[in-house]
């Protein structure tokens, strides 16, 4: 575990990565498993540890928008804007690859995802000597995205070469994927996955239409229907399926992770490591979600039900990953 407030354990880390080793790194969104983008050996060595399809491709994390001009080619001005607007944060810009980007990043495809991490320490670990660095979560494949450097190591433990610590990631569900692949031939603009910024902020940017998140075949980061899971098996529930169930439920009692008013006087019967209560509002919930269903896998509870979130616009983020997470999203 390297601390990423010690200027000589970042530098480590640095050097680590120019070294071909892999490195578990902190950003807004969730821990990443880094390596340099340009060695072939070391982003390879990415797909071994998480178990990871080598055809599923990463996202090349930069720490200058200068950077973006070597990975991609034909950039479209509305690219420039978002990223000018919009980085260092949680936004990935899907664009058309350059030579120069090895295949082994993007799973053998024409394009590239790009984007600018908005954290303190790894903005400065890819400060030292300009890194670029493709980074996944840094988890096995199909597991709970890490948000602390503590889930990092119960899953890849033993699988990397360091953990470099940057506290808990303070939003918590993975970036907004925008594809302006086919802007210069067709216009289009559209979100292949969904995140924190909304198709709606980014068109108030660029003054076009963006197309929300719809379900799509694509392969972009995070496309899978079983990702994003628990050990025990996660079942999304009514507050009223909940509360009805633990009413007349005796023995093999489930962990369970709620949000409402509803549930607390019947939930605060359970044992306390049982249940886990997170904020109501949706960036406090997404912020919480994944360590809660980490907490509750380790202590190794026969399943978790999750008192299901509201159906909305600004809650697709949250529910596009539990449906992957979920049992009964086929797994």
């Amino acid at each position: 575990m390297l601390d990423g407030a010690d200027d000589r354990q970042l530098k480590k880390a640095a050097e680590l990565l120019h070294n071909g080793k892999l490195v578990a790194i902190p950003t807004e969104t969730v821990y990443g498993l880094a390596a340099d983008a340009f060695n072939d050996d070391a982003v390879a060595a990415i797909f071994a540890a998480k178990g990871r399809p080598a055809d599923h491709p990463l996202i090349v994390h930069i720490g200058r928008i200068e950077q973006l001009n070597q990975l991609a080619r034909d950039i479209p001005p509305p690219a420039v804007e978002l990223a000018k607007y919009f980085w260092p944060g949680p936004l990935t810009l899907l664009l058309n690859k350059s030579q120069h980007v090895p295949d082994v990043v993007t799973g053998g495809l024409a394009t590239v995802g790009v984007r600018m991490p908005k954290h303190d320490v790894t903005q400065a670990l890819l400060a030292e000597n300009d890194l670029m660095v493709a980074a996944p979560s840094a988890n096995p494949y199909k597991r709970l995205s890490p948000t602390s450097a503590e889930q990092v190591l119960h899953g890849l433990n033993g699988k990397i070469d360091a953990v470099l610590d940057g506290g808990m990631c303070h939003i918590g569900l993975e970036s907004t994927i925008v594809d302006l692949t086919a802007f210069n031939e067709t216009g289009d603009i559209s979100i292949r996955r969904s995140g924190h910024i909304t198709a709606e902020q980014i068109s108030q940017v660029i003054g076009l239409p963006v197309n929300a998140w719809q379900p799509h075949e694509l392969k972009v980061a995070g496309n899978v229907s079983a990702h994003y899971q628990p050990g025990p098996p996660l079942y999304l529930k009514s507050t009223n399926e909940i509360a009805t169930k633990l009413r007349t439920l005796h023995d093999n009692i489930p962990g369970v992770v709620s949000y409402s008013d509803e549930l607390s006087p019947i939930l605060k019967a359970l044992p306390p490591t049982r249940w886990i209560a997170l904020p109501k509002d949706k960036a406090g919930f997404a912020r919480a979600l994944y360590a809660a269903l980490y907490q509750l896998d380790r202590q190794c509870v026969p399943e978790i039900w999750l008192e299901t979130p509201p159906d909305t616009l600004q809650w697709q983020d949250v529910n596009d990953r539990l449906s992957r997470a979920a049992t009964e999203a086929g797994t």
